[in-house]
């Protein structure tokens, strides 16, 4: 007969903080979702693109864009054995293109229409609808600077939310500019942040990458935004046919939207169209 008085206690792990386990019968929901989207977007056409849970750091650095919090803040990242920079994907676009441009996809028909659907990760403070490991379904159309084609996107998008028998969302829409107009918008901006009294992160900020002040969500600040110059004031004749022509096609095909002259987005490598599925009852994490 043995004692067991003396044994050393068993270890108890958790699950990093801001992961989320899947587990039944919730697990069963999370496939579904995942499972009804991946089809909705096949039958559109799409070819599923698989890509690396981890990339050589300066890919995200060089098209996410330096000065955005995800690059500058979110990313996880680590030296490898042979003491190269990588980095666990923040986003997908990124490596979407580097896949594309290596594998010579975009010297064939045009557009590239690809989806990929995984795990990706963000050094965040996890709260309600917000994690350091997000799931996502992606899609890109590469190739062709067409309305139609953003119109399609967006419509995509509508349709998936819709097969799930998703109700209470709506989708905002903005247009971002381009470079025949985005510059110029951007000083303009830029000049109205520094004439502010900000504090000094914010100011930062505003030299480094003035559209995203705009999305800062504290009330006082907000007050100090009510008179900022907007992007869709400030376009450029051919980003505003563009941006007129989504907005028609959307009408034609009965995909209903709310303008959103203050949307941004915190990636660098947004132009023209620019839209974001809100559910109020997601938490922070809205969009």
């Amino acid at each position: 007969m043995s004692d067991s008085s003396n044994a050393s206690p068993v270890q108890s792990f958790s699950g990093p903080k801001g992961v989320p386990d899947y587990v039944p019968p919730a697990a069963s929901s999370f496939h579904a979702v995942r499972s009804t989207f991946e089809q909705v977007i096949h039958n559109s056409g799409y070819g599923h693109i698989e890509l690396p849970v981890f990339e050589d750091t300066a890919l995200f650095a060089r098209g996410v864009g330096e000065s955005t919090d995800v690059v500058s803040k979110e990313m996880y990242t680590f030296a490898d054995r042979g003491g190269r920079s990588v980095t666990l994907r923040p986003e997908g676009t990124a490596g979407v293109m580097r896949s594309v441009i290596e594998h010579n996809l975009d010297r064939g028909q045009l557009p590239v229409k690809l989806t990929y659907s995984g795990p990706f990760f963000r050094y965040e403070r996890p709260q309600a609808g917000r994690y350091r490991q997000l799931q996502q379904v992606g899609v890109e159309a590469i190739g062709v600077d067409d309305p139609a084609l953003d119109a399609e996107v967006v419509a995509l998008g509508d349709r998936c939310f819709r097969a799930l028998g998703l109700s209470g969302f709506r989708l905002e829409l903005t247009s971002l500019g381009d470079d025949t107009c985005r510059p110029a918008y951007r000083q303009k901006l830029q000049d109205f942040l520094l004439a502010l009294p900000l504090d000094e992160e914010t100011r930062q900020r505003a030299q480094i990458n003035p559209l995203r002040v705009l999305d800062d969500k504290r009330p006082e600040v907000q007050e100090m935004l009510v008179d900022a110059p907007l992007m869709p004031d400030n376009l450029s004749a051919s980003a505003r046919e563009h941006f007129e022509t989504v907005t028609g096609l959307l009408d034609d095909m009965g995909v209903e939207y709310t303008l959103n002259p203050r949307l941004v987005r915190g990636l660098d490598y947004y132009t023209k169209t620019c839209f974001e599925f809100v559910h109020d009852g997601l938490g922070a994490q809205s969009g």
